[in-house]
């Protein structure tokens, strides 16, 4: 009698122990199910490349389809490569970008252009295609735009470039420019495909990340200042030929 109690509690305490495992089981993948929802939540709306479709030339730089900063005469044409997404990218920005201006760009040495390097997710595509919209608008606003932007960046980890986001940030952010233009172009994916241009031309020049620099055509190894301006004063020197 005392076995078979003993046998029963085993059974039991074994069915118990079952049930506790497949309850932590279910709540796992219920877990998961429901941050892979979340997440595909994030990503409406975002295409991938493959997604973007149609004619574009990814030879040669194009310097006149660039936003731009400074006289088109000076002797050094700088290309930022960058993506909204990167907090390098940011860094860069707040740390340099001031006095890049002062130095090179209100000098007459430099004048600065920004092509979209965008390859951290889904989202930087969706934040450069804005930009992209902004500047079809007004190449002064996109400054205004990519200053604001940097200001405001979410983690890099997280989807929050989404096309909501970019709506509302425009609209409470940047002034003089049709925003009903912009909120159409925006939904309708006008500037997806200068936005590939973009990513495929930097890669057939070398870029591998961000943020990247070139100076008069030739990619500079990393993205210190000091590196940049002896590049600059260089060109000066050379005349400015690529």
């Amino acid at each position: 009698m005392a076995k078979m109690k003993a046998k029963q509690t085993k059974k039991s305490f074994g069915f118990a122990v079952s049930v506790i495992v497949i309850s932590v089981l279910v709540l796992i993948v219920s877990v998961a199910f429901l941050t892979r929802s979340k997440a595909a939540g994030g990503l409406e709306g975002l295409p991938n490349y493959t997604e973007i479709r149609g004619d574009f030339d990814a030879n040669g730089l194009k310097y006149e389809k660039q936003p731009h900063l400074g006289s088109s005469t000076a002797k050094a044409k700088v290309i930022e490569f960058a993506d909204f997404k990167c907090p390098a990218c940011k860094k860069w920005k707040e740390t340099y970008f001031e006095r890049f201006k002062q130095e090179f760009i209100d000098t007459g040495k430099a004048e600065l252009f920004f092509t979209n390097f965008a390859f951290i997710d889904r989202d930087s595509i969706m934040a450069a295609s804005a930009g992209e919209a902004v500047f079809a608008q007004d190449n002064n606003k996109f400054w205004d735009f990519m200053s604001k932007l940097y200001d405001q960046q979410g983690d890099e980890t997280k989807i929050w470039a989404t096309p909501q986001f970019m709506l509302d940030f425009v609209k409470d952010n940047i002034s003089g420019i049709d925003y009903d233009r912009f909120a159409k172009d925006l939904q309708a994916h006008t500037y997806m495909l200068p936005v590939k241009e973009d990513f495929k031309t930097a890669g057939n020049y070398g870029v591998n990340g961000t943020p990247k620099f070139m100076v008069n055509g030739k990619l500079l190894q990393t993205a210190s200042y000091e590196k940049l301006a002896a590049a600059i004063e260089a060109a000066q020197a050379s005349g400015g030929t690529e």
